[in-house]
């Protein structure tokens, strides 16, 4: 009950700043906004938003380079029909080294600016996929181009090696 009371209590003081001070000013750059929210010690209460220090959220290109797979006519259109080359990543989430793999590859591929995508298909939701692929090991990357797969490999590589893998995937 006492918590309740000191929560209410700061709650209210800080919302009756917020209400009284000019509205924030949120700087909107094409990769990242801004919030301005950061906790002072000014005026005696320890919540009171300051609007002197900006924290940056960034939405990065990696977002927009992958996909997750959903069912496997979603794969057919997204993959199979693309027009562009397209790196299937088959992983696990218990997989340690998918877990190493995924990001490396989504910042080879956002380099090539929309050369080609990246669709992720988690082997324990889509068994069907993998073993129509023959995947026998995670992680395991697949390139396909035109509904055909020109390129794969298993395990983990290092940066250079998938700059140069996706290099060679769109240059077919």
């Amino acid at each position: 009950m006492a918590q309740r009371l000191l929560f209410r209590r700061v709650w209210t003081v800080a919302t009756k700043e917020l209400r009284q001070s000019p509205a924030p000013t949120a700087a909107v750059a094409s990769s990242s906004f801004c919030t301005s929210f950061q906790p002072s010690l000014n005026r005696g209460s320890f919540l009171t938003p300051s609007r002197t220090l900006a924290r940056s959220l960034h939405l990065t290109p990696h977002s927009l380079v992958s996909f997750n797979v959903q069912d496997h006519d979603d794969f057919t259109d997204r993959v199979i029909n693309s027009k562009l080359p397209v790196l299937v990543d088959f992983h696990a989430q218990w997989c340690g080294p998918c877990k190493i793999l995924g990001p490396r590859l989504e910042k080879a591929i956002a380099k090539q600016k929309g050369k080609v995508t990246m669709a992720k298909v988690d082997i324990d939701d889509h068994t069907d996929l993998a073993i129509e692929y023959g995947v026998s090991a995670v992680p395991t990357v697949i390139a396909i181009r035109g509904g055909d797969v020109v390129a794969q490999f298993v395990g983990i590589k290092d940066d250079d090696q998938l700059d140069s893998f996706v290099n060679t995937v769109i240059g077919q």
